[in-house]
């Protein structure tokens, strides 16, 4: 009997790993309750996890990020640079599954996409940081997790 065949990219274990890191690195910084989504190279959701006591639409929003960052091939803080009529574009085309906020970065080994991450909090408080060394895949591979660019806009 032959394996059923996969996507390229990440596990589960690997996207439990990487949404582990950032939630462990938000509590110890003291952050309002997070979720944080992992999604494949499909854009499909992987795994999300939401803290306690994390408002319930910050699910919907992380992923949305991390859809962003996956569709404009960059971490979706950069894209609140993008003119307002592209963004708008952007919002049209994806039903509205566009965050040009930061809070969802690129999931790479080297220099090949494999994913991508998401997170959300929702407060005032401006930007926060959730640095974190790269998360360690499964096995003997290496995701470079850019959490040490993981900016957390809190929307």
């Amino acid at each position: 009997m032959t394996a059923a065949p996969r996507l390229p990219g990440l596990t589960l274990s690997d996207a439990d790993q990487i949404v582990q890191a950032a939630l462990e690195v938000g509590a110890e910084r003291g952050f309002p309750p997070l979720a944080v989504a992992v999604i494949d190279v499909t854009g499909e959701v992987i795994v999300l996890r939401r803290s306690d006591g994390g408002m319930p639409m910050t699910s919907r929003i992380a992923v949305a990020k991390a859809r962003s960052a996956l569709m404009a091939l960059k971490p979706s803080g950069l894209l609140d640079k993008l003119p307002p009529g592209i963004i708008d574009a952007a919002q049209h085309l994806y039903g509205g599954n566009f965050v040009p906020r930061a809070g969802g970065v690129l999931v790479t080994e080297g220099d090949v996409i494999v994913g991508a991450a998401g997170a959300s909090t929702l407060t005032n408080d401006g930007t926060l940081t959730a640095a974190a060394a790269p998360a360690t895949a499964r096995g003997a591979r290496q995701t470079q997790m850019m959490l040490g660019e993981f900016e957390l806009l809190c929307t």
